[in-house]
């Protein structure tokens, strides 16, 4: 049990919290199994939470000796994990039946980072199916190539034409049908396995009410630009006509993606709510299933500026138990969350998507949008029994954040977008957008930036399958009154004992390759 200190050296710690289980060595791996509390009371350990653990690994060939570990040179490297989300998994039948959606020879630009995005038509089937798992498909040696997959639902109301190429995701040459396919259904990220539905759930298939479209979209990860690739990695989703008692559905929760989400530059940390209202989920529920829908899962989706992401459950006034915090989240590593214990959402209550940014590298208003330098701020639920309820989302006042700035009056009608700035002098004939990144934005300005855009009131998304939308879409709606905040149990901690603890918030991990001074290898996690 080492750390390092400012200086980057390596220190025995005094108090060693690591406890050897097991521990296995041949010609090419050693095997390592230990314990650890979750929370050691120790300042130079991390406690082990639900957030995204980012793992660093380091080895040397040769053993410790009594001046303690050499120096690893280049055999090191880094992967986020999240410790505490194993995945389900589930004894599947062996003769289960499966269909891929996996890209066809999509030749890999020599550049750091692509997104790649192509659509596919789900099989059509005769009868009601139900998906019981998805898992990758990654193609031979692409192994660190593939870095994230993401399956979005599309729209029904196209025709095959979509489907005959893929394209870069994100792109401004991107087709028109990809903008259609919002909601996530299932993500992956390097490292996981597949994702298995509870015992009692499965995503139906065959059915009108059924995707009909999806879009795969990968992101490959060339950090030395090799030349040449040529990838064809998907997914695999495994089915049966052995139907399950509940058809999973997916809401997608938090603030609509539009450039009325702002976030000024030079922000150590900045924080943005997306409402899912009580007014939405009232009428959704209330016409659809009034005793409630049952969360399994939760994926929390930020872009890069994201540094930590939560969903909060409101009854009554009274803050429930978060349903999913990712407080270390990585763009570049997504995946959904099982819950502990399945949480039931019920009509009256509402839910708050919040998210925290870092813009202090940026020098103009971050805005939100599709591309990864734009801003998200979603949570997409797994939940049953499935209802027409896709989208519980809202959006910010935008006059109220241009006042802020000194704006007085815009040109009505608004006949261009982004619209132009009428008075004063100083914005006169600027769009929005030009005018908020000519504010000359300090911390402190950003501070109070902030404070006002969690007070505004918020337009109310409240949409059905294929933008249908509930009756209590567009009405204005204000941010909740928390009468009794929840306050979560404080972090049980416990002094190192000489024998190993098995107790309820102790952790096992097995390692494969080779450690250096307690530095984990991820090979085997």
């Amino acid at each position: 049990d080492y750390f390092t200190n400012a200086n980057k050296e390596l220190k025995k710690d005094t108090q060693q919290d690591y406890h050897l289980e097991y521990a296995m060595e041949n010609d090419t791996h050693t095997v390592i199994e230990f314990t650890r509390e979750l929370h050691t009371c120790d300042i130079n350990d991390k406690s082990i939470t639900d957030s995204t653990v980012r793992v660093i690994w380091a080895y040397h060939h040769e053993d410790v000796g009594d001046t303690g570990p050499k120096y690893h040179d280049s055999n090191r490297g880094t992967k986020s994990l999240r410790l505490l989300n194993p995945e389900k998994t589930s004894v599947l039948p062996t003769a289960l039946p499966y269909f891929d959606l996996v890209n066809q020879d999509v030749p890999i630009p020599n550049k750091g980072t692509t997104y790649w995005c192509q659509m596919f038509k789900i099989p059509v089937f005769q009868e009601k199916h139900h998906v019981i798992k998805v898992e990758p498909v990654i193609h031979r040696g692409h192994e660190s190539l593939v870095h994230h997959i993401l399956l979005y639902q599309c729209s029904s109301n196209f025709n095959d034409s979509v489907l005959d190429y893929g394209h870069e995701c994100y792109h401004p040459n991107m087709p028109d049908a990809f903008l259609t396919c919002e909601t996530v259904i299932f993500a992956w990220a390097i490292g996981g396995e597949g994702f298995s539905y509870p015992p009692h759930v499965g995503l139906s298939l065959g059915t009108p009410l059924d995707p009909h479209y999806v879009l795969l979209e990968v992101h490959y990860d060339n950090p030395t630009h090799k030349k040449g690739l040529i990838d064809s990695s998907g997914l695999r989703l495994y089915h049966t006509t052995d139907l399950r008692k509940y058809d999973a559905g997916v809401i997608e929760a938090g603030l609509w993606v539009s450039l009325f989400h702002t976030i000024p530059p030079g922000m150590p940390e900045f924080r943005s709510e997306g409402h899912c209202t009580l007014e939405c989920l009232q009428e959704a529920l209330e016409a659809e299933k009034p005793s409630g829908i049952h969360v399994f899962a939760v994926l929390l989706h930020a872009h890069l500026a994201g540094r930590g992401v939560r969903l909060r459950h409101f009854r009554k006034g009274k803050e429930m138990k978060l349903l999913a915090y990712d407080d270390s989240f990585d763009f570049n590593f997504q995946e959904f969350q099982y819950l502990k214990e399945e949480q039931t959402i019920l009509p009256g209550d509402n839910l708050i998507t919040e998210c925290r940014y870092n813009t202090k590298d940026r020098v103009g208003m971050t805005w939100g949008g599709l591309s990864t330098r734009n801003e998200m701020c979603l949570s997409y639920l797994l939940y049953y029994p499935r209802i027409n309820l896709t989208r519980c989302a809202s959006i910010p006042d935008i006059m109220e954040q241009l006042q802020f700035i000194g704006v007085k009056e815009i040109y009505r009608p608004v006949t261009t977008w982004p619209f132009i700035i009428k008075s004063p002098k100083q914005y006169k004939n600027l769009s929005f957008m030009d005018a908020m990144n000519k504010f000359k934005w300090t911390k402190k300005e950003g501070l109070s930036f902030n404070k006002l855009v969690l007070s505004l009131p918020v337009n109310v998304r409240c949409s059905k399958t294929d933008n249908a939308e509930w009756s209590i879409q567009g009405m204005t709606a204000s941010p909740p009154d928390v009468e009794r905040p929840y306050r979560a149990d404080p972090l049980v901690c416990r002094a190192s004992s000489s024998s190993a603890p098995h107790g309820s918030l102790s952790l096992a991990l097995l390692l494969c390759v080779l450690l250096l001074s307690g530095a984990l290898s991820t090979q085997c996690l």
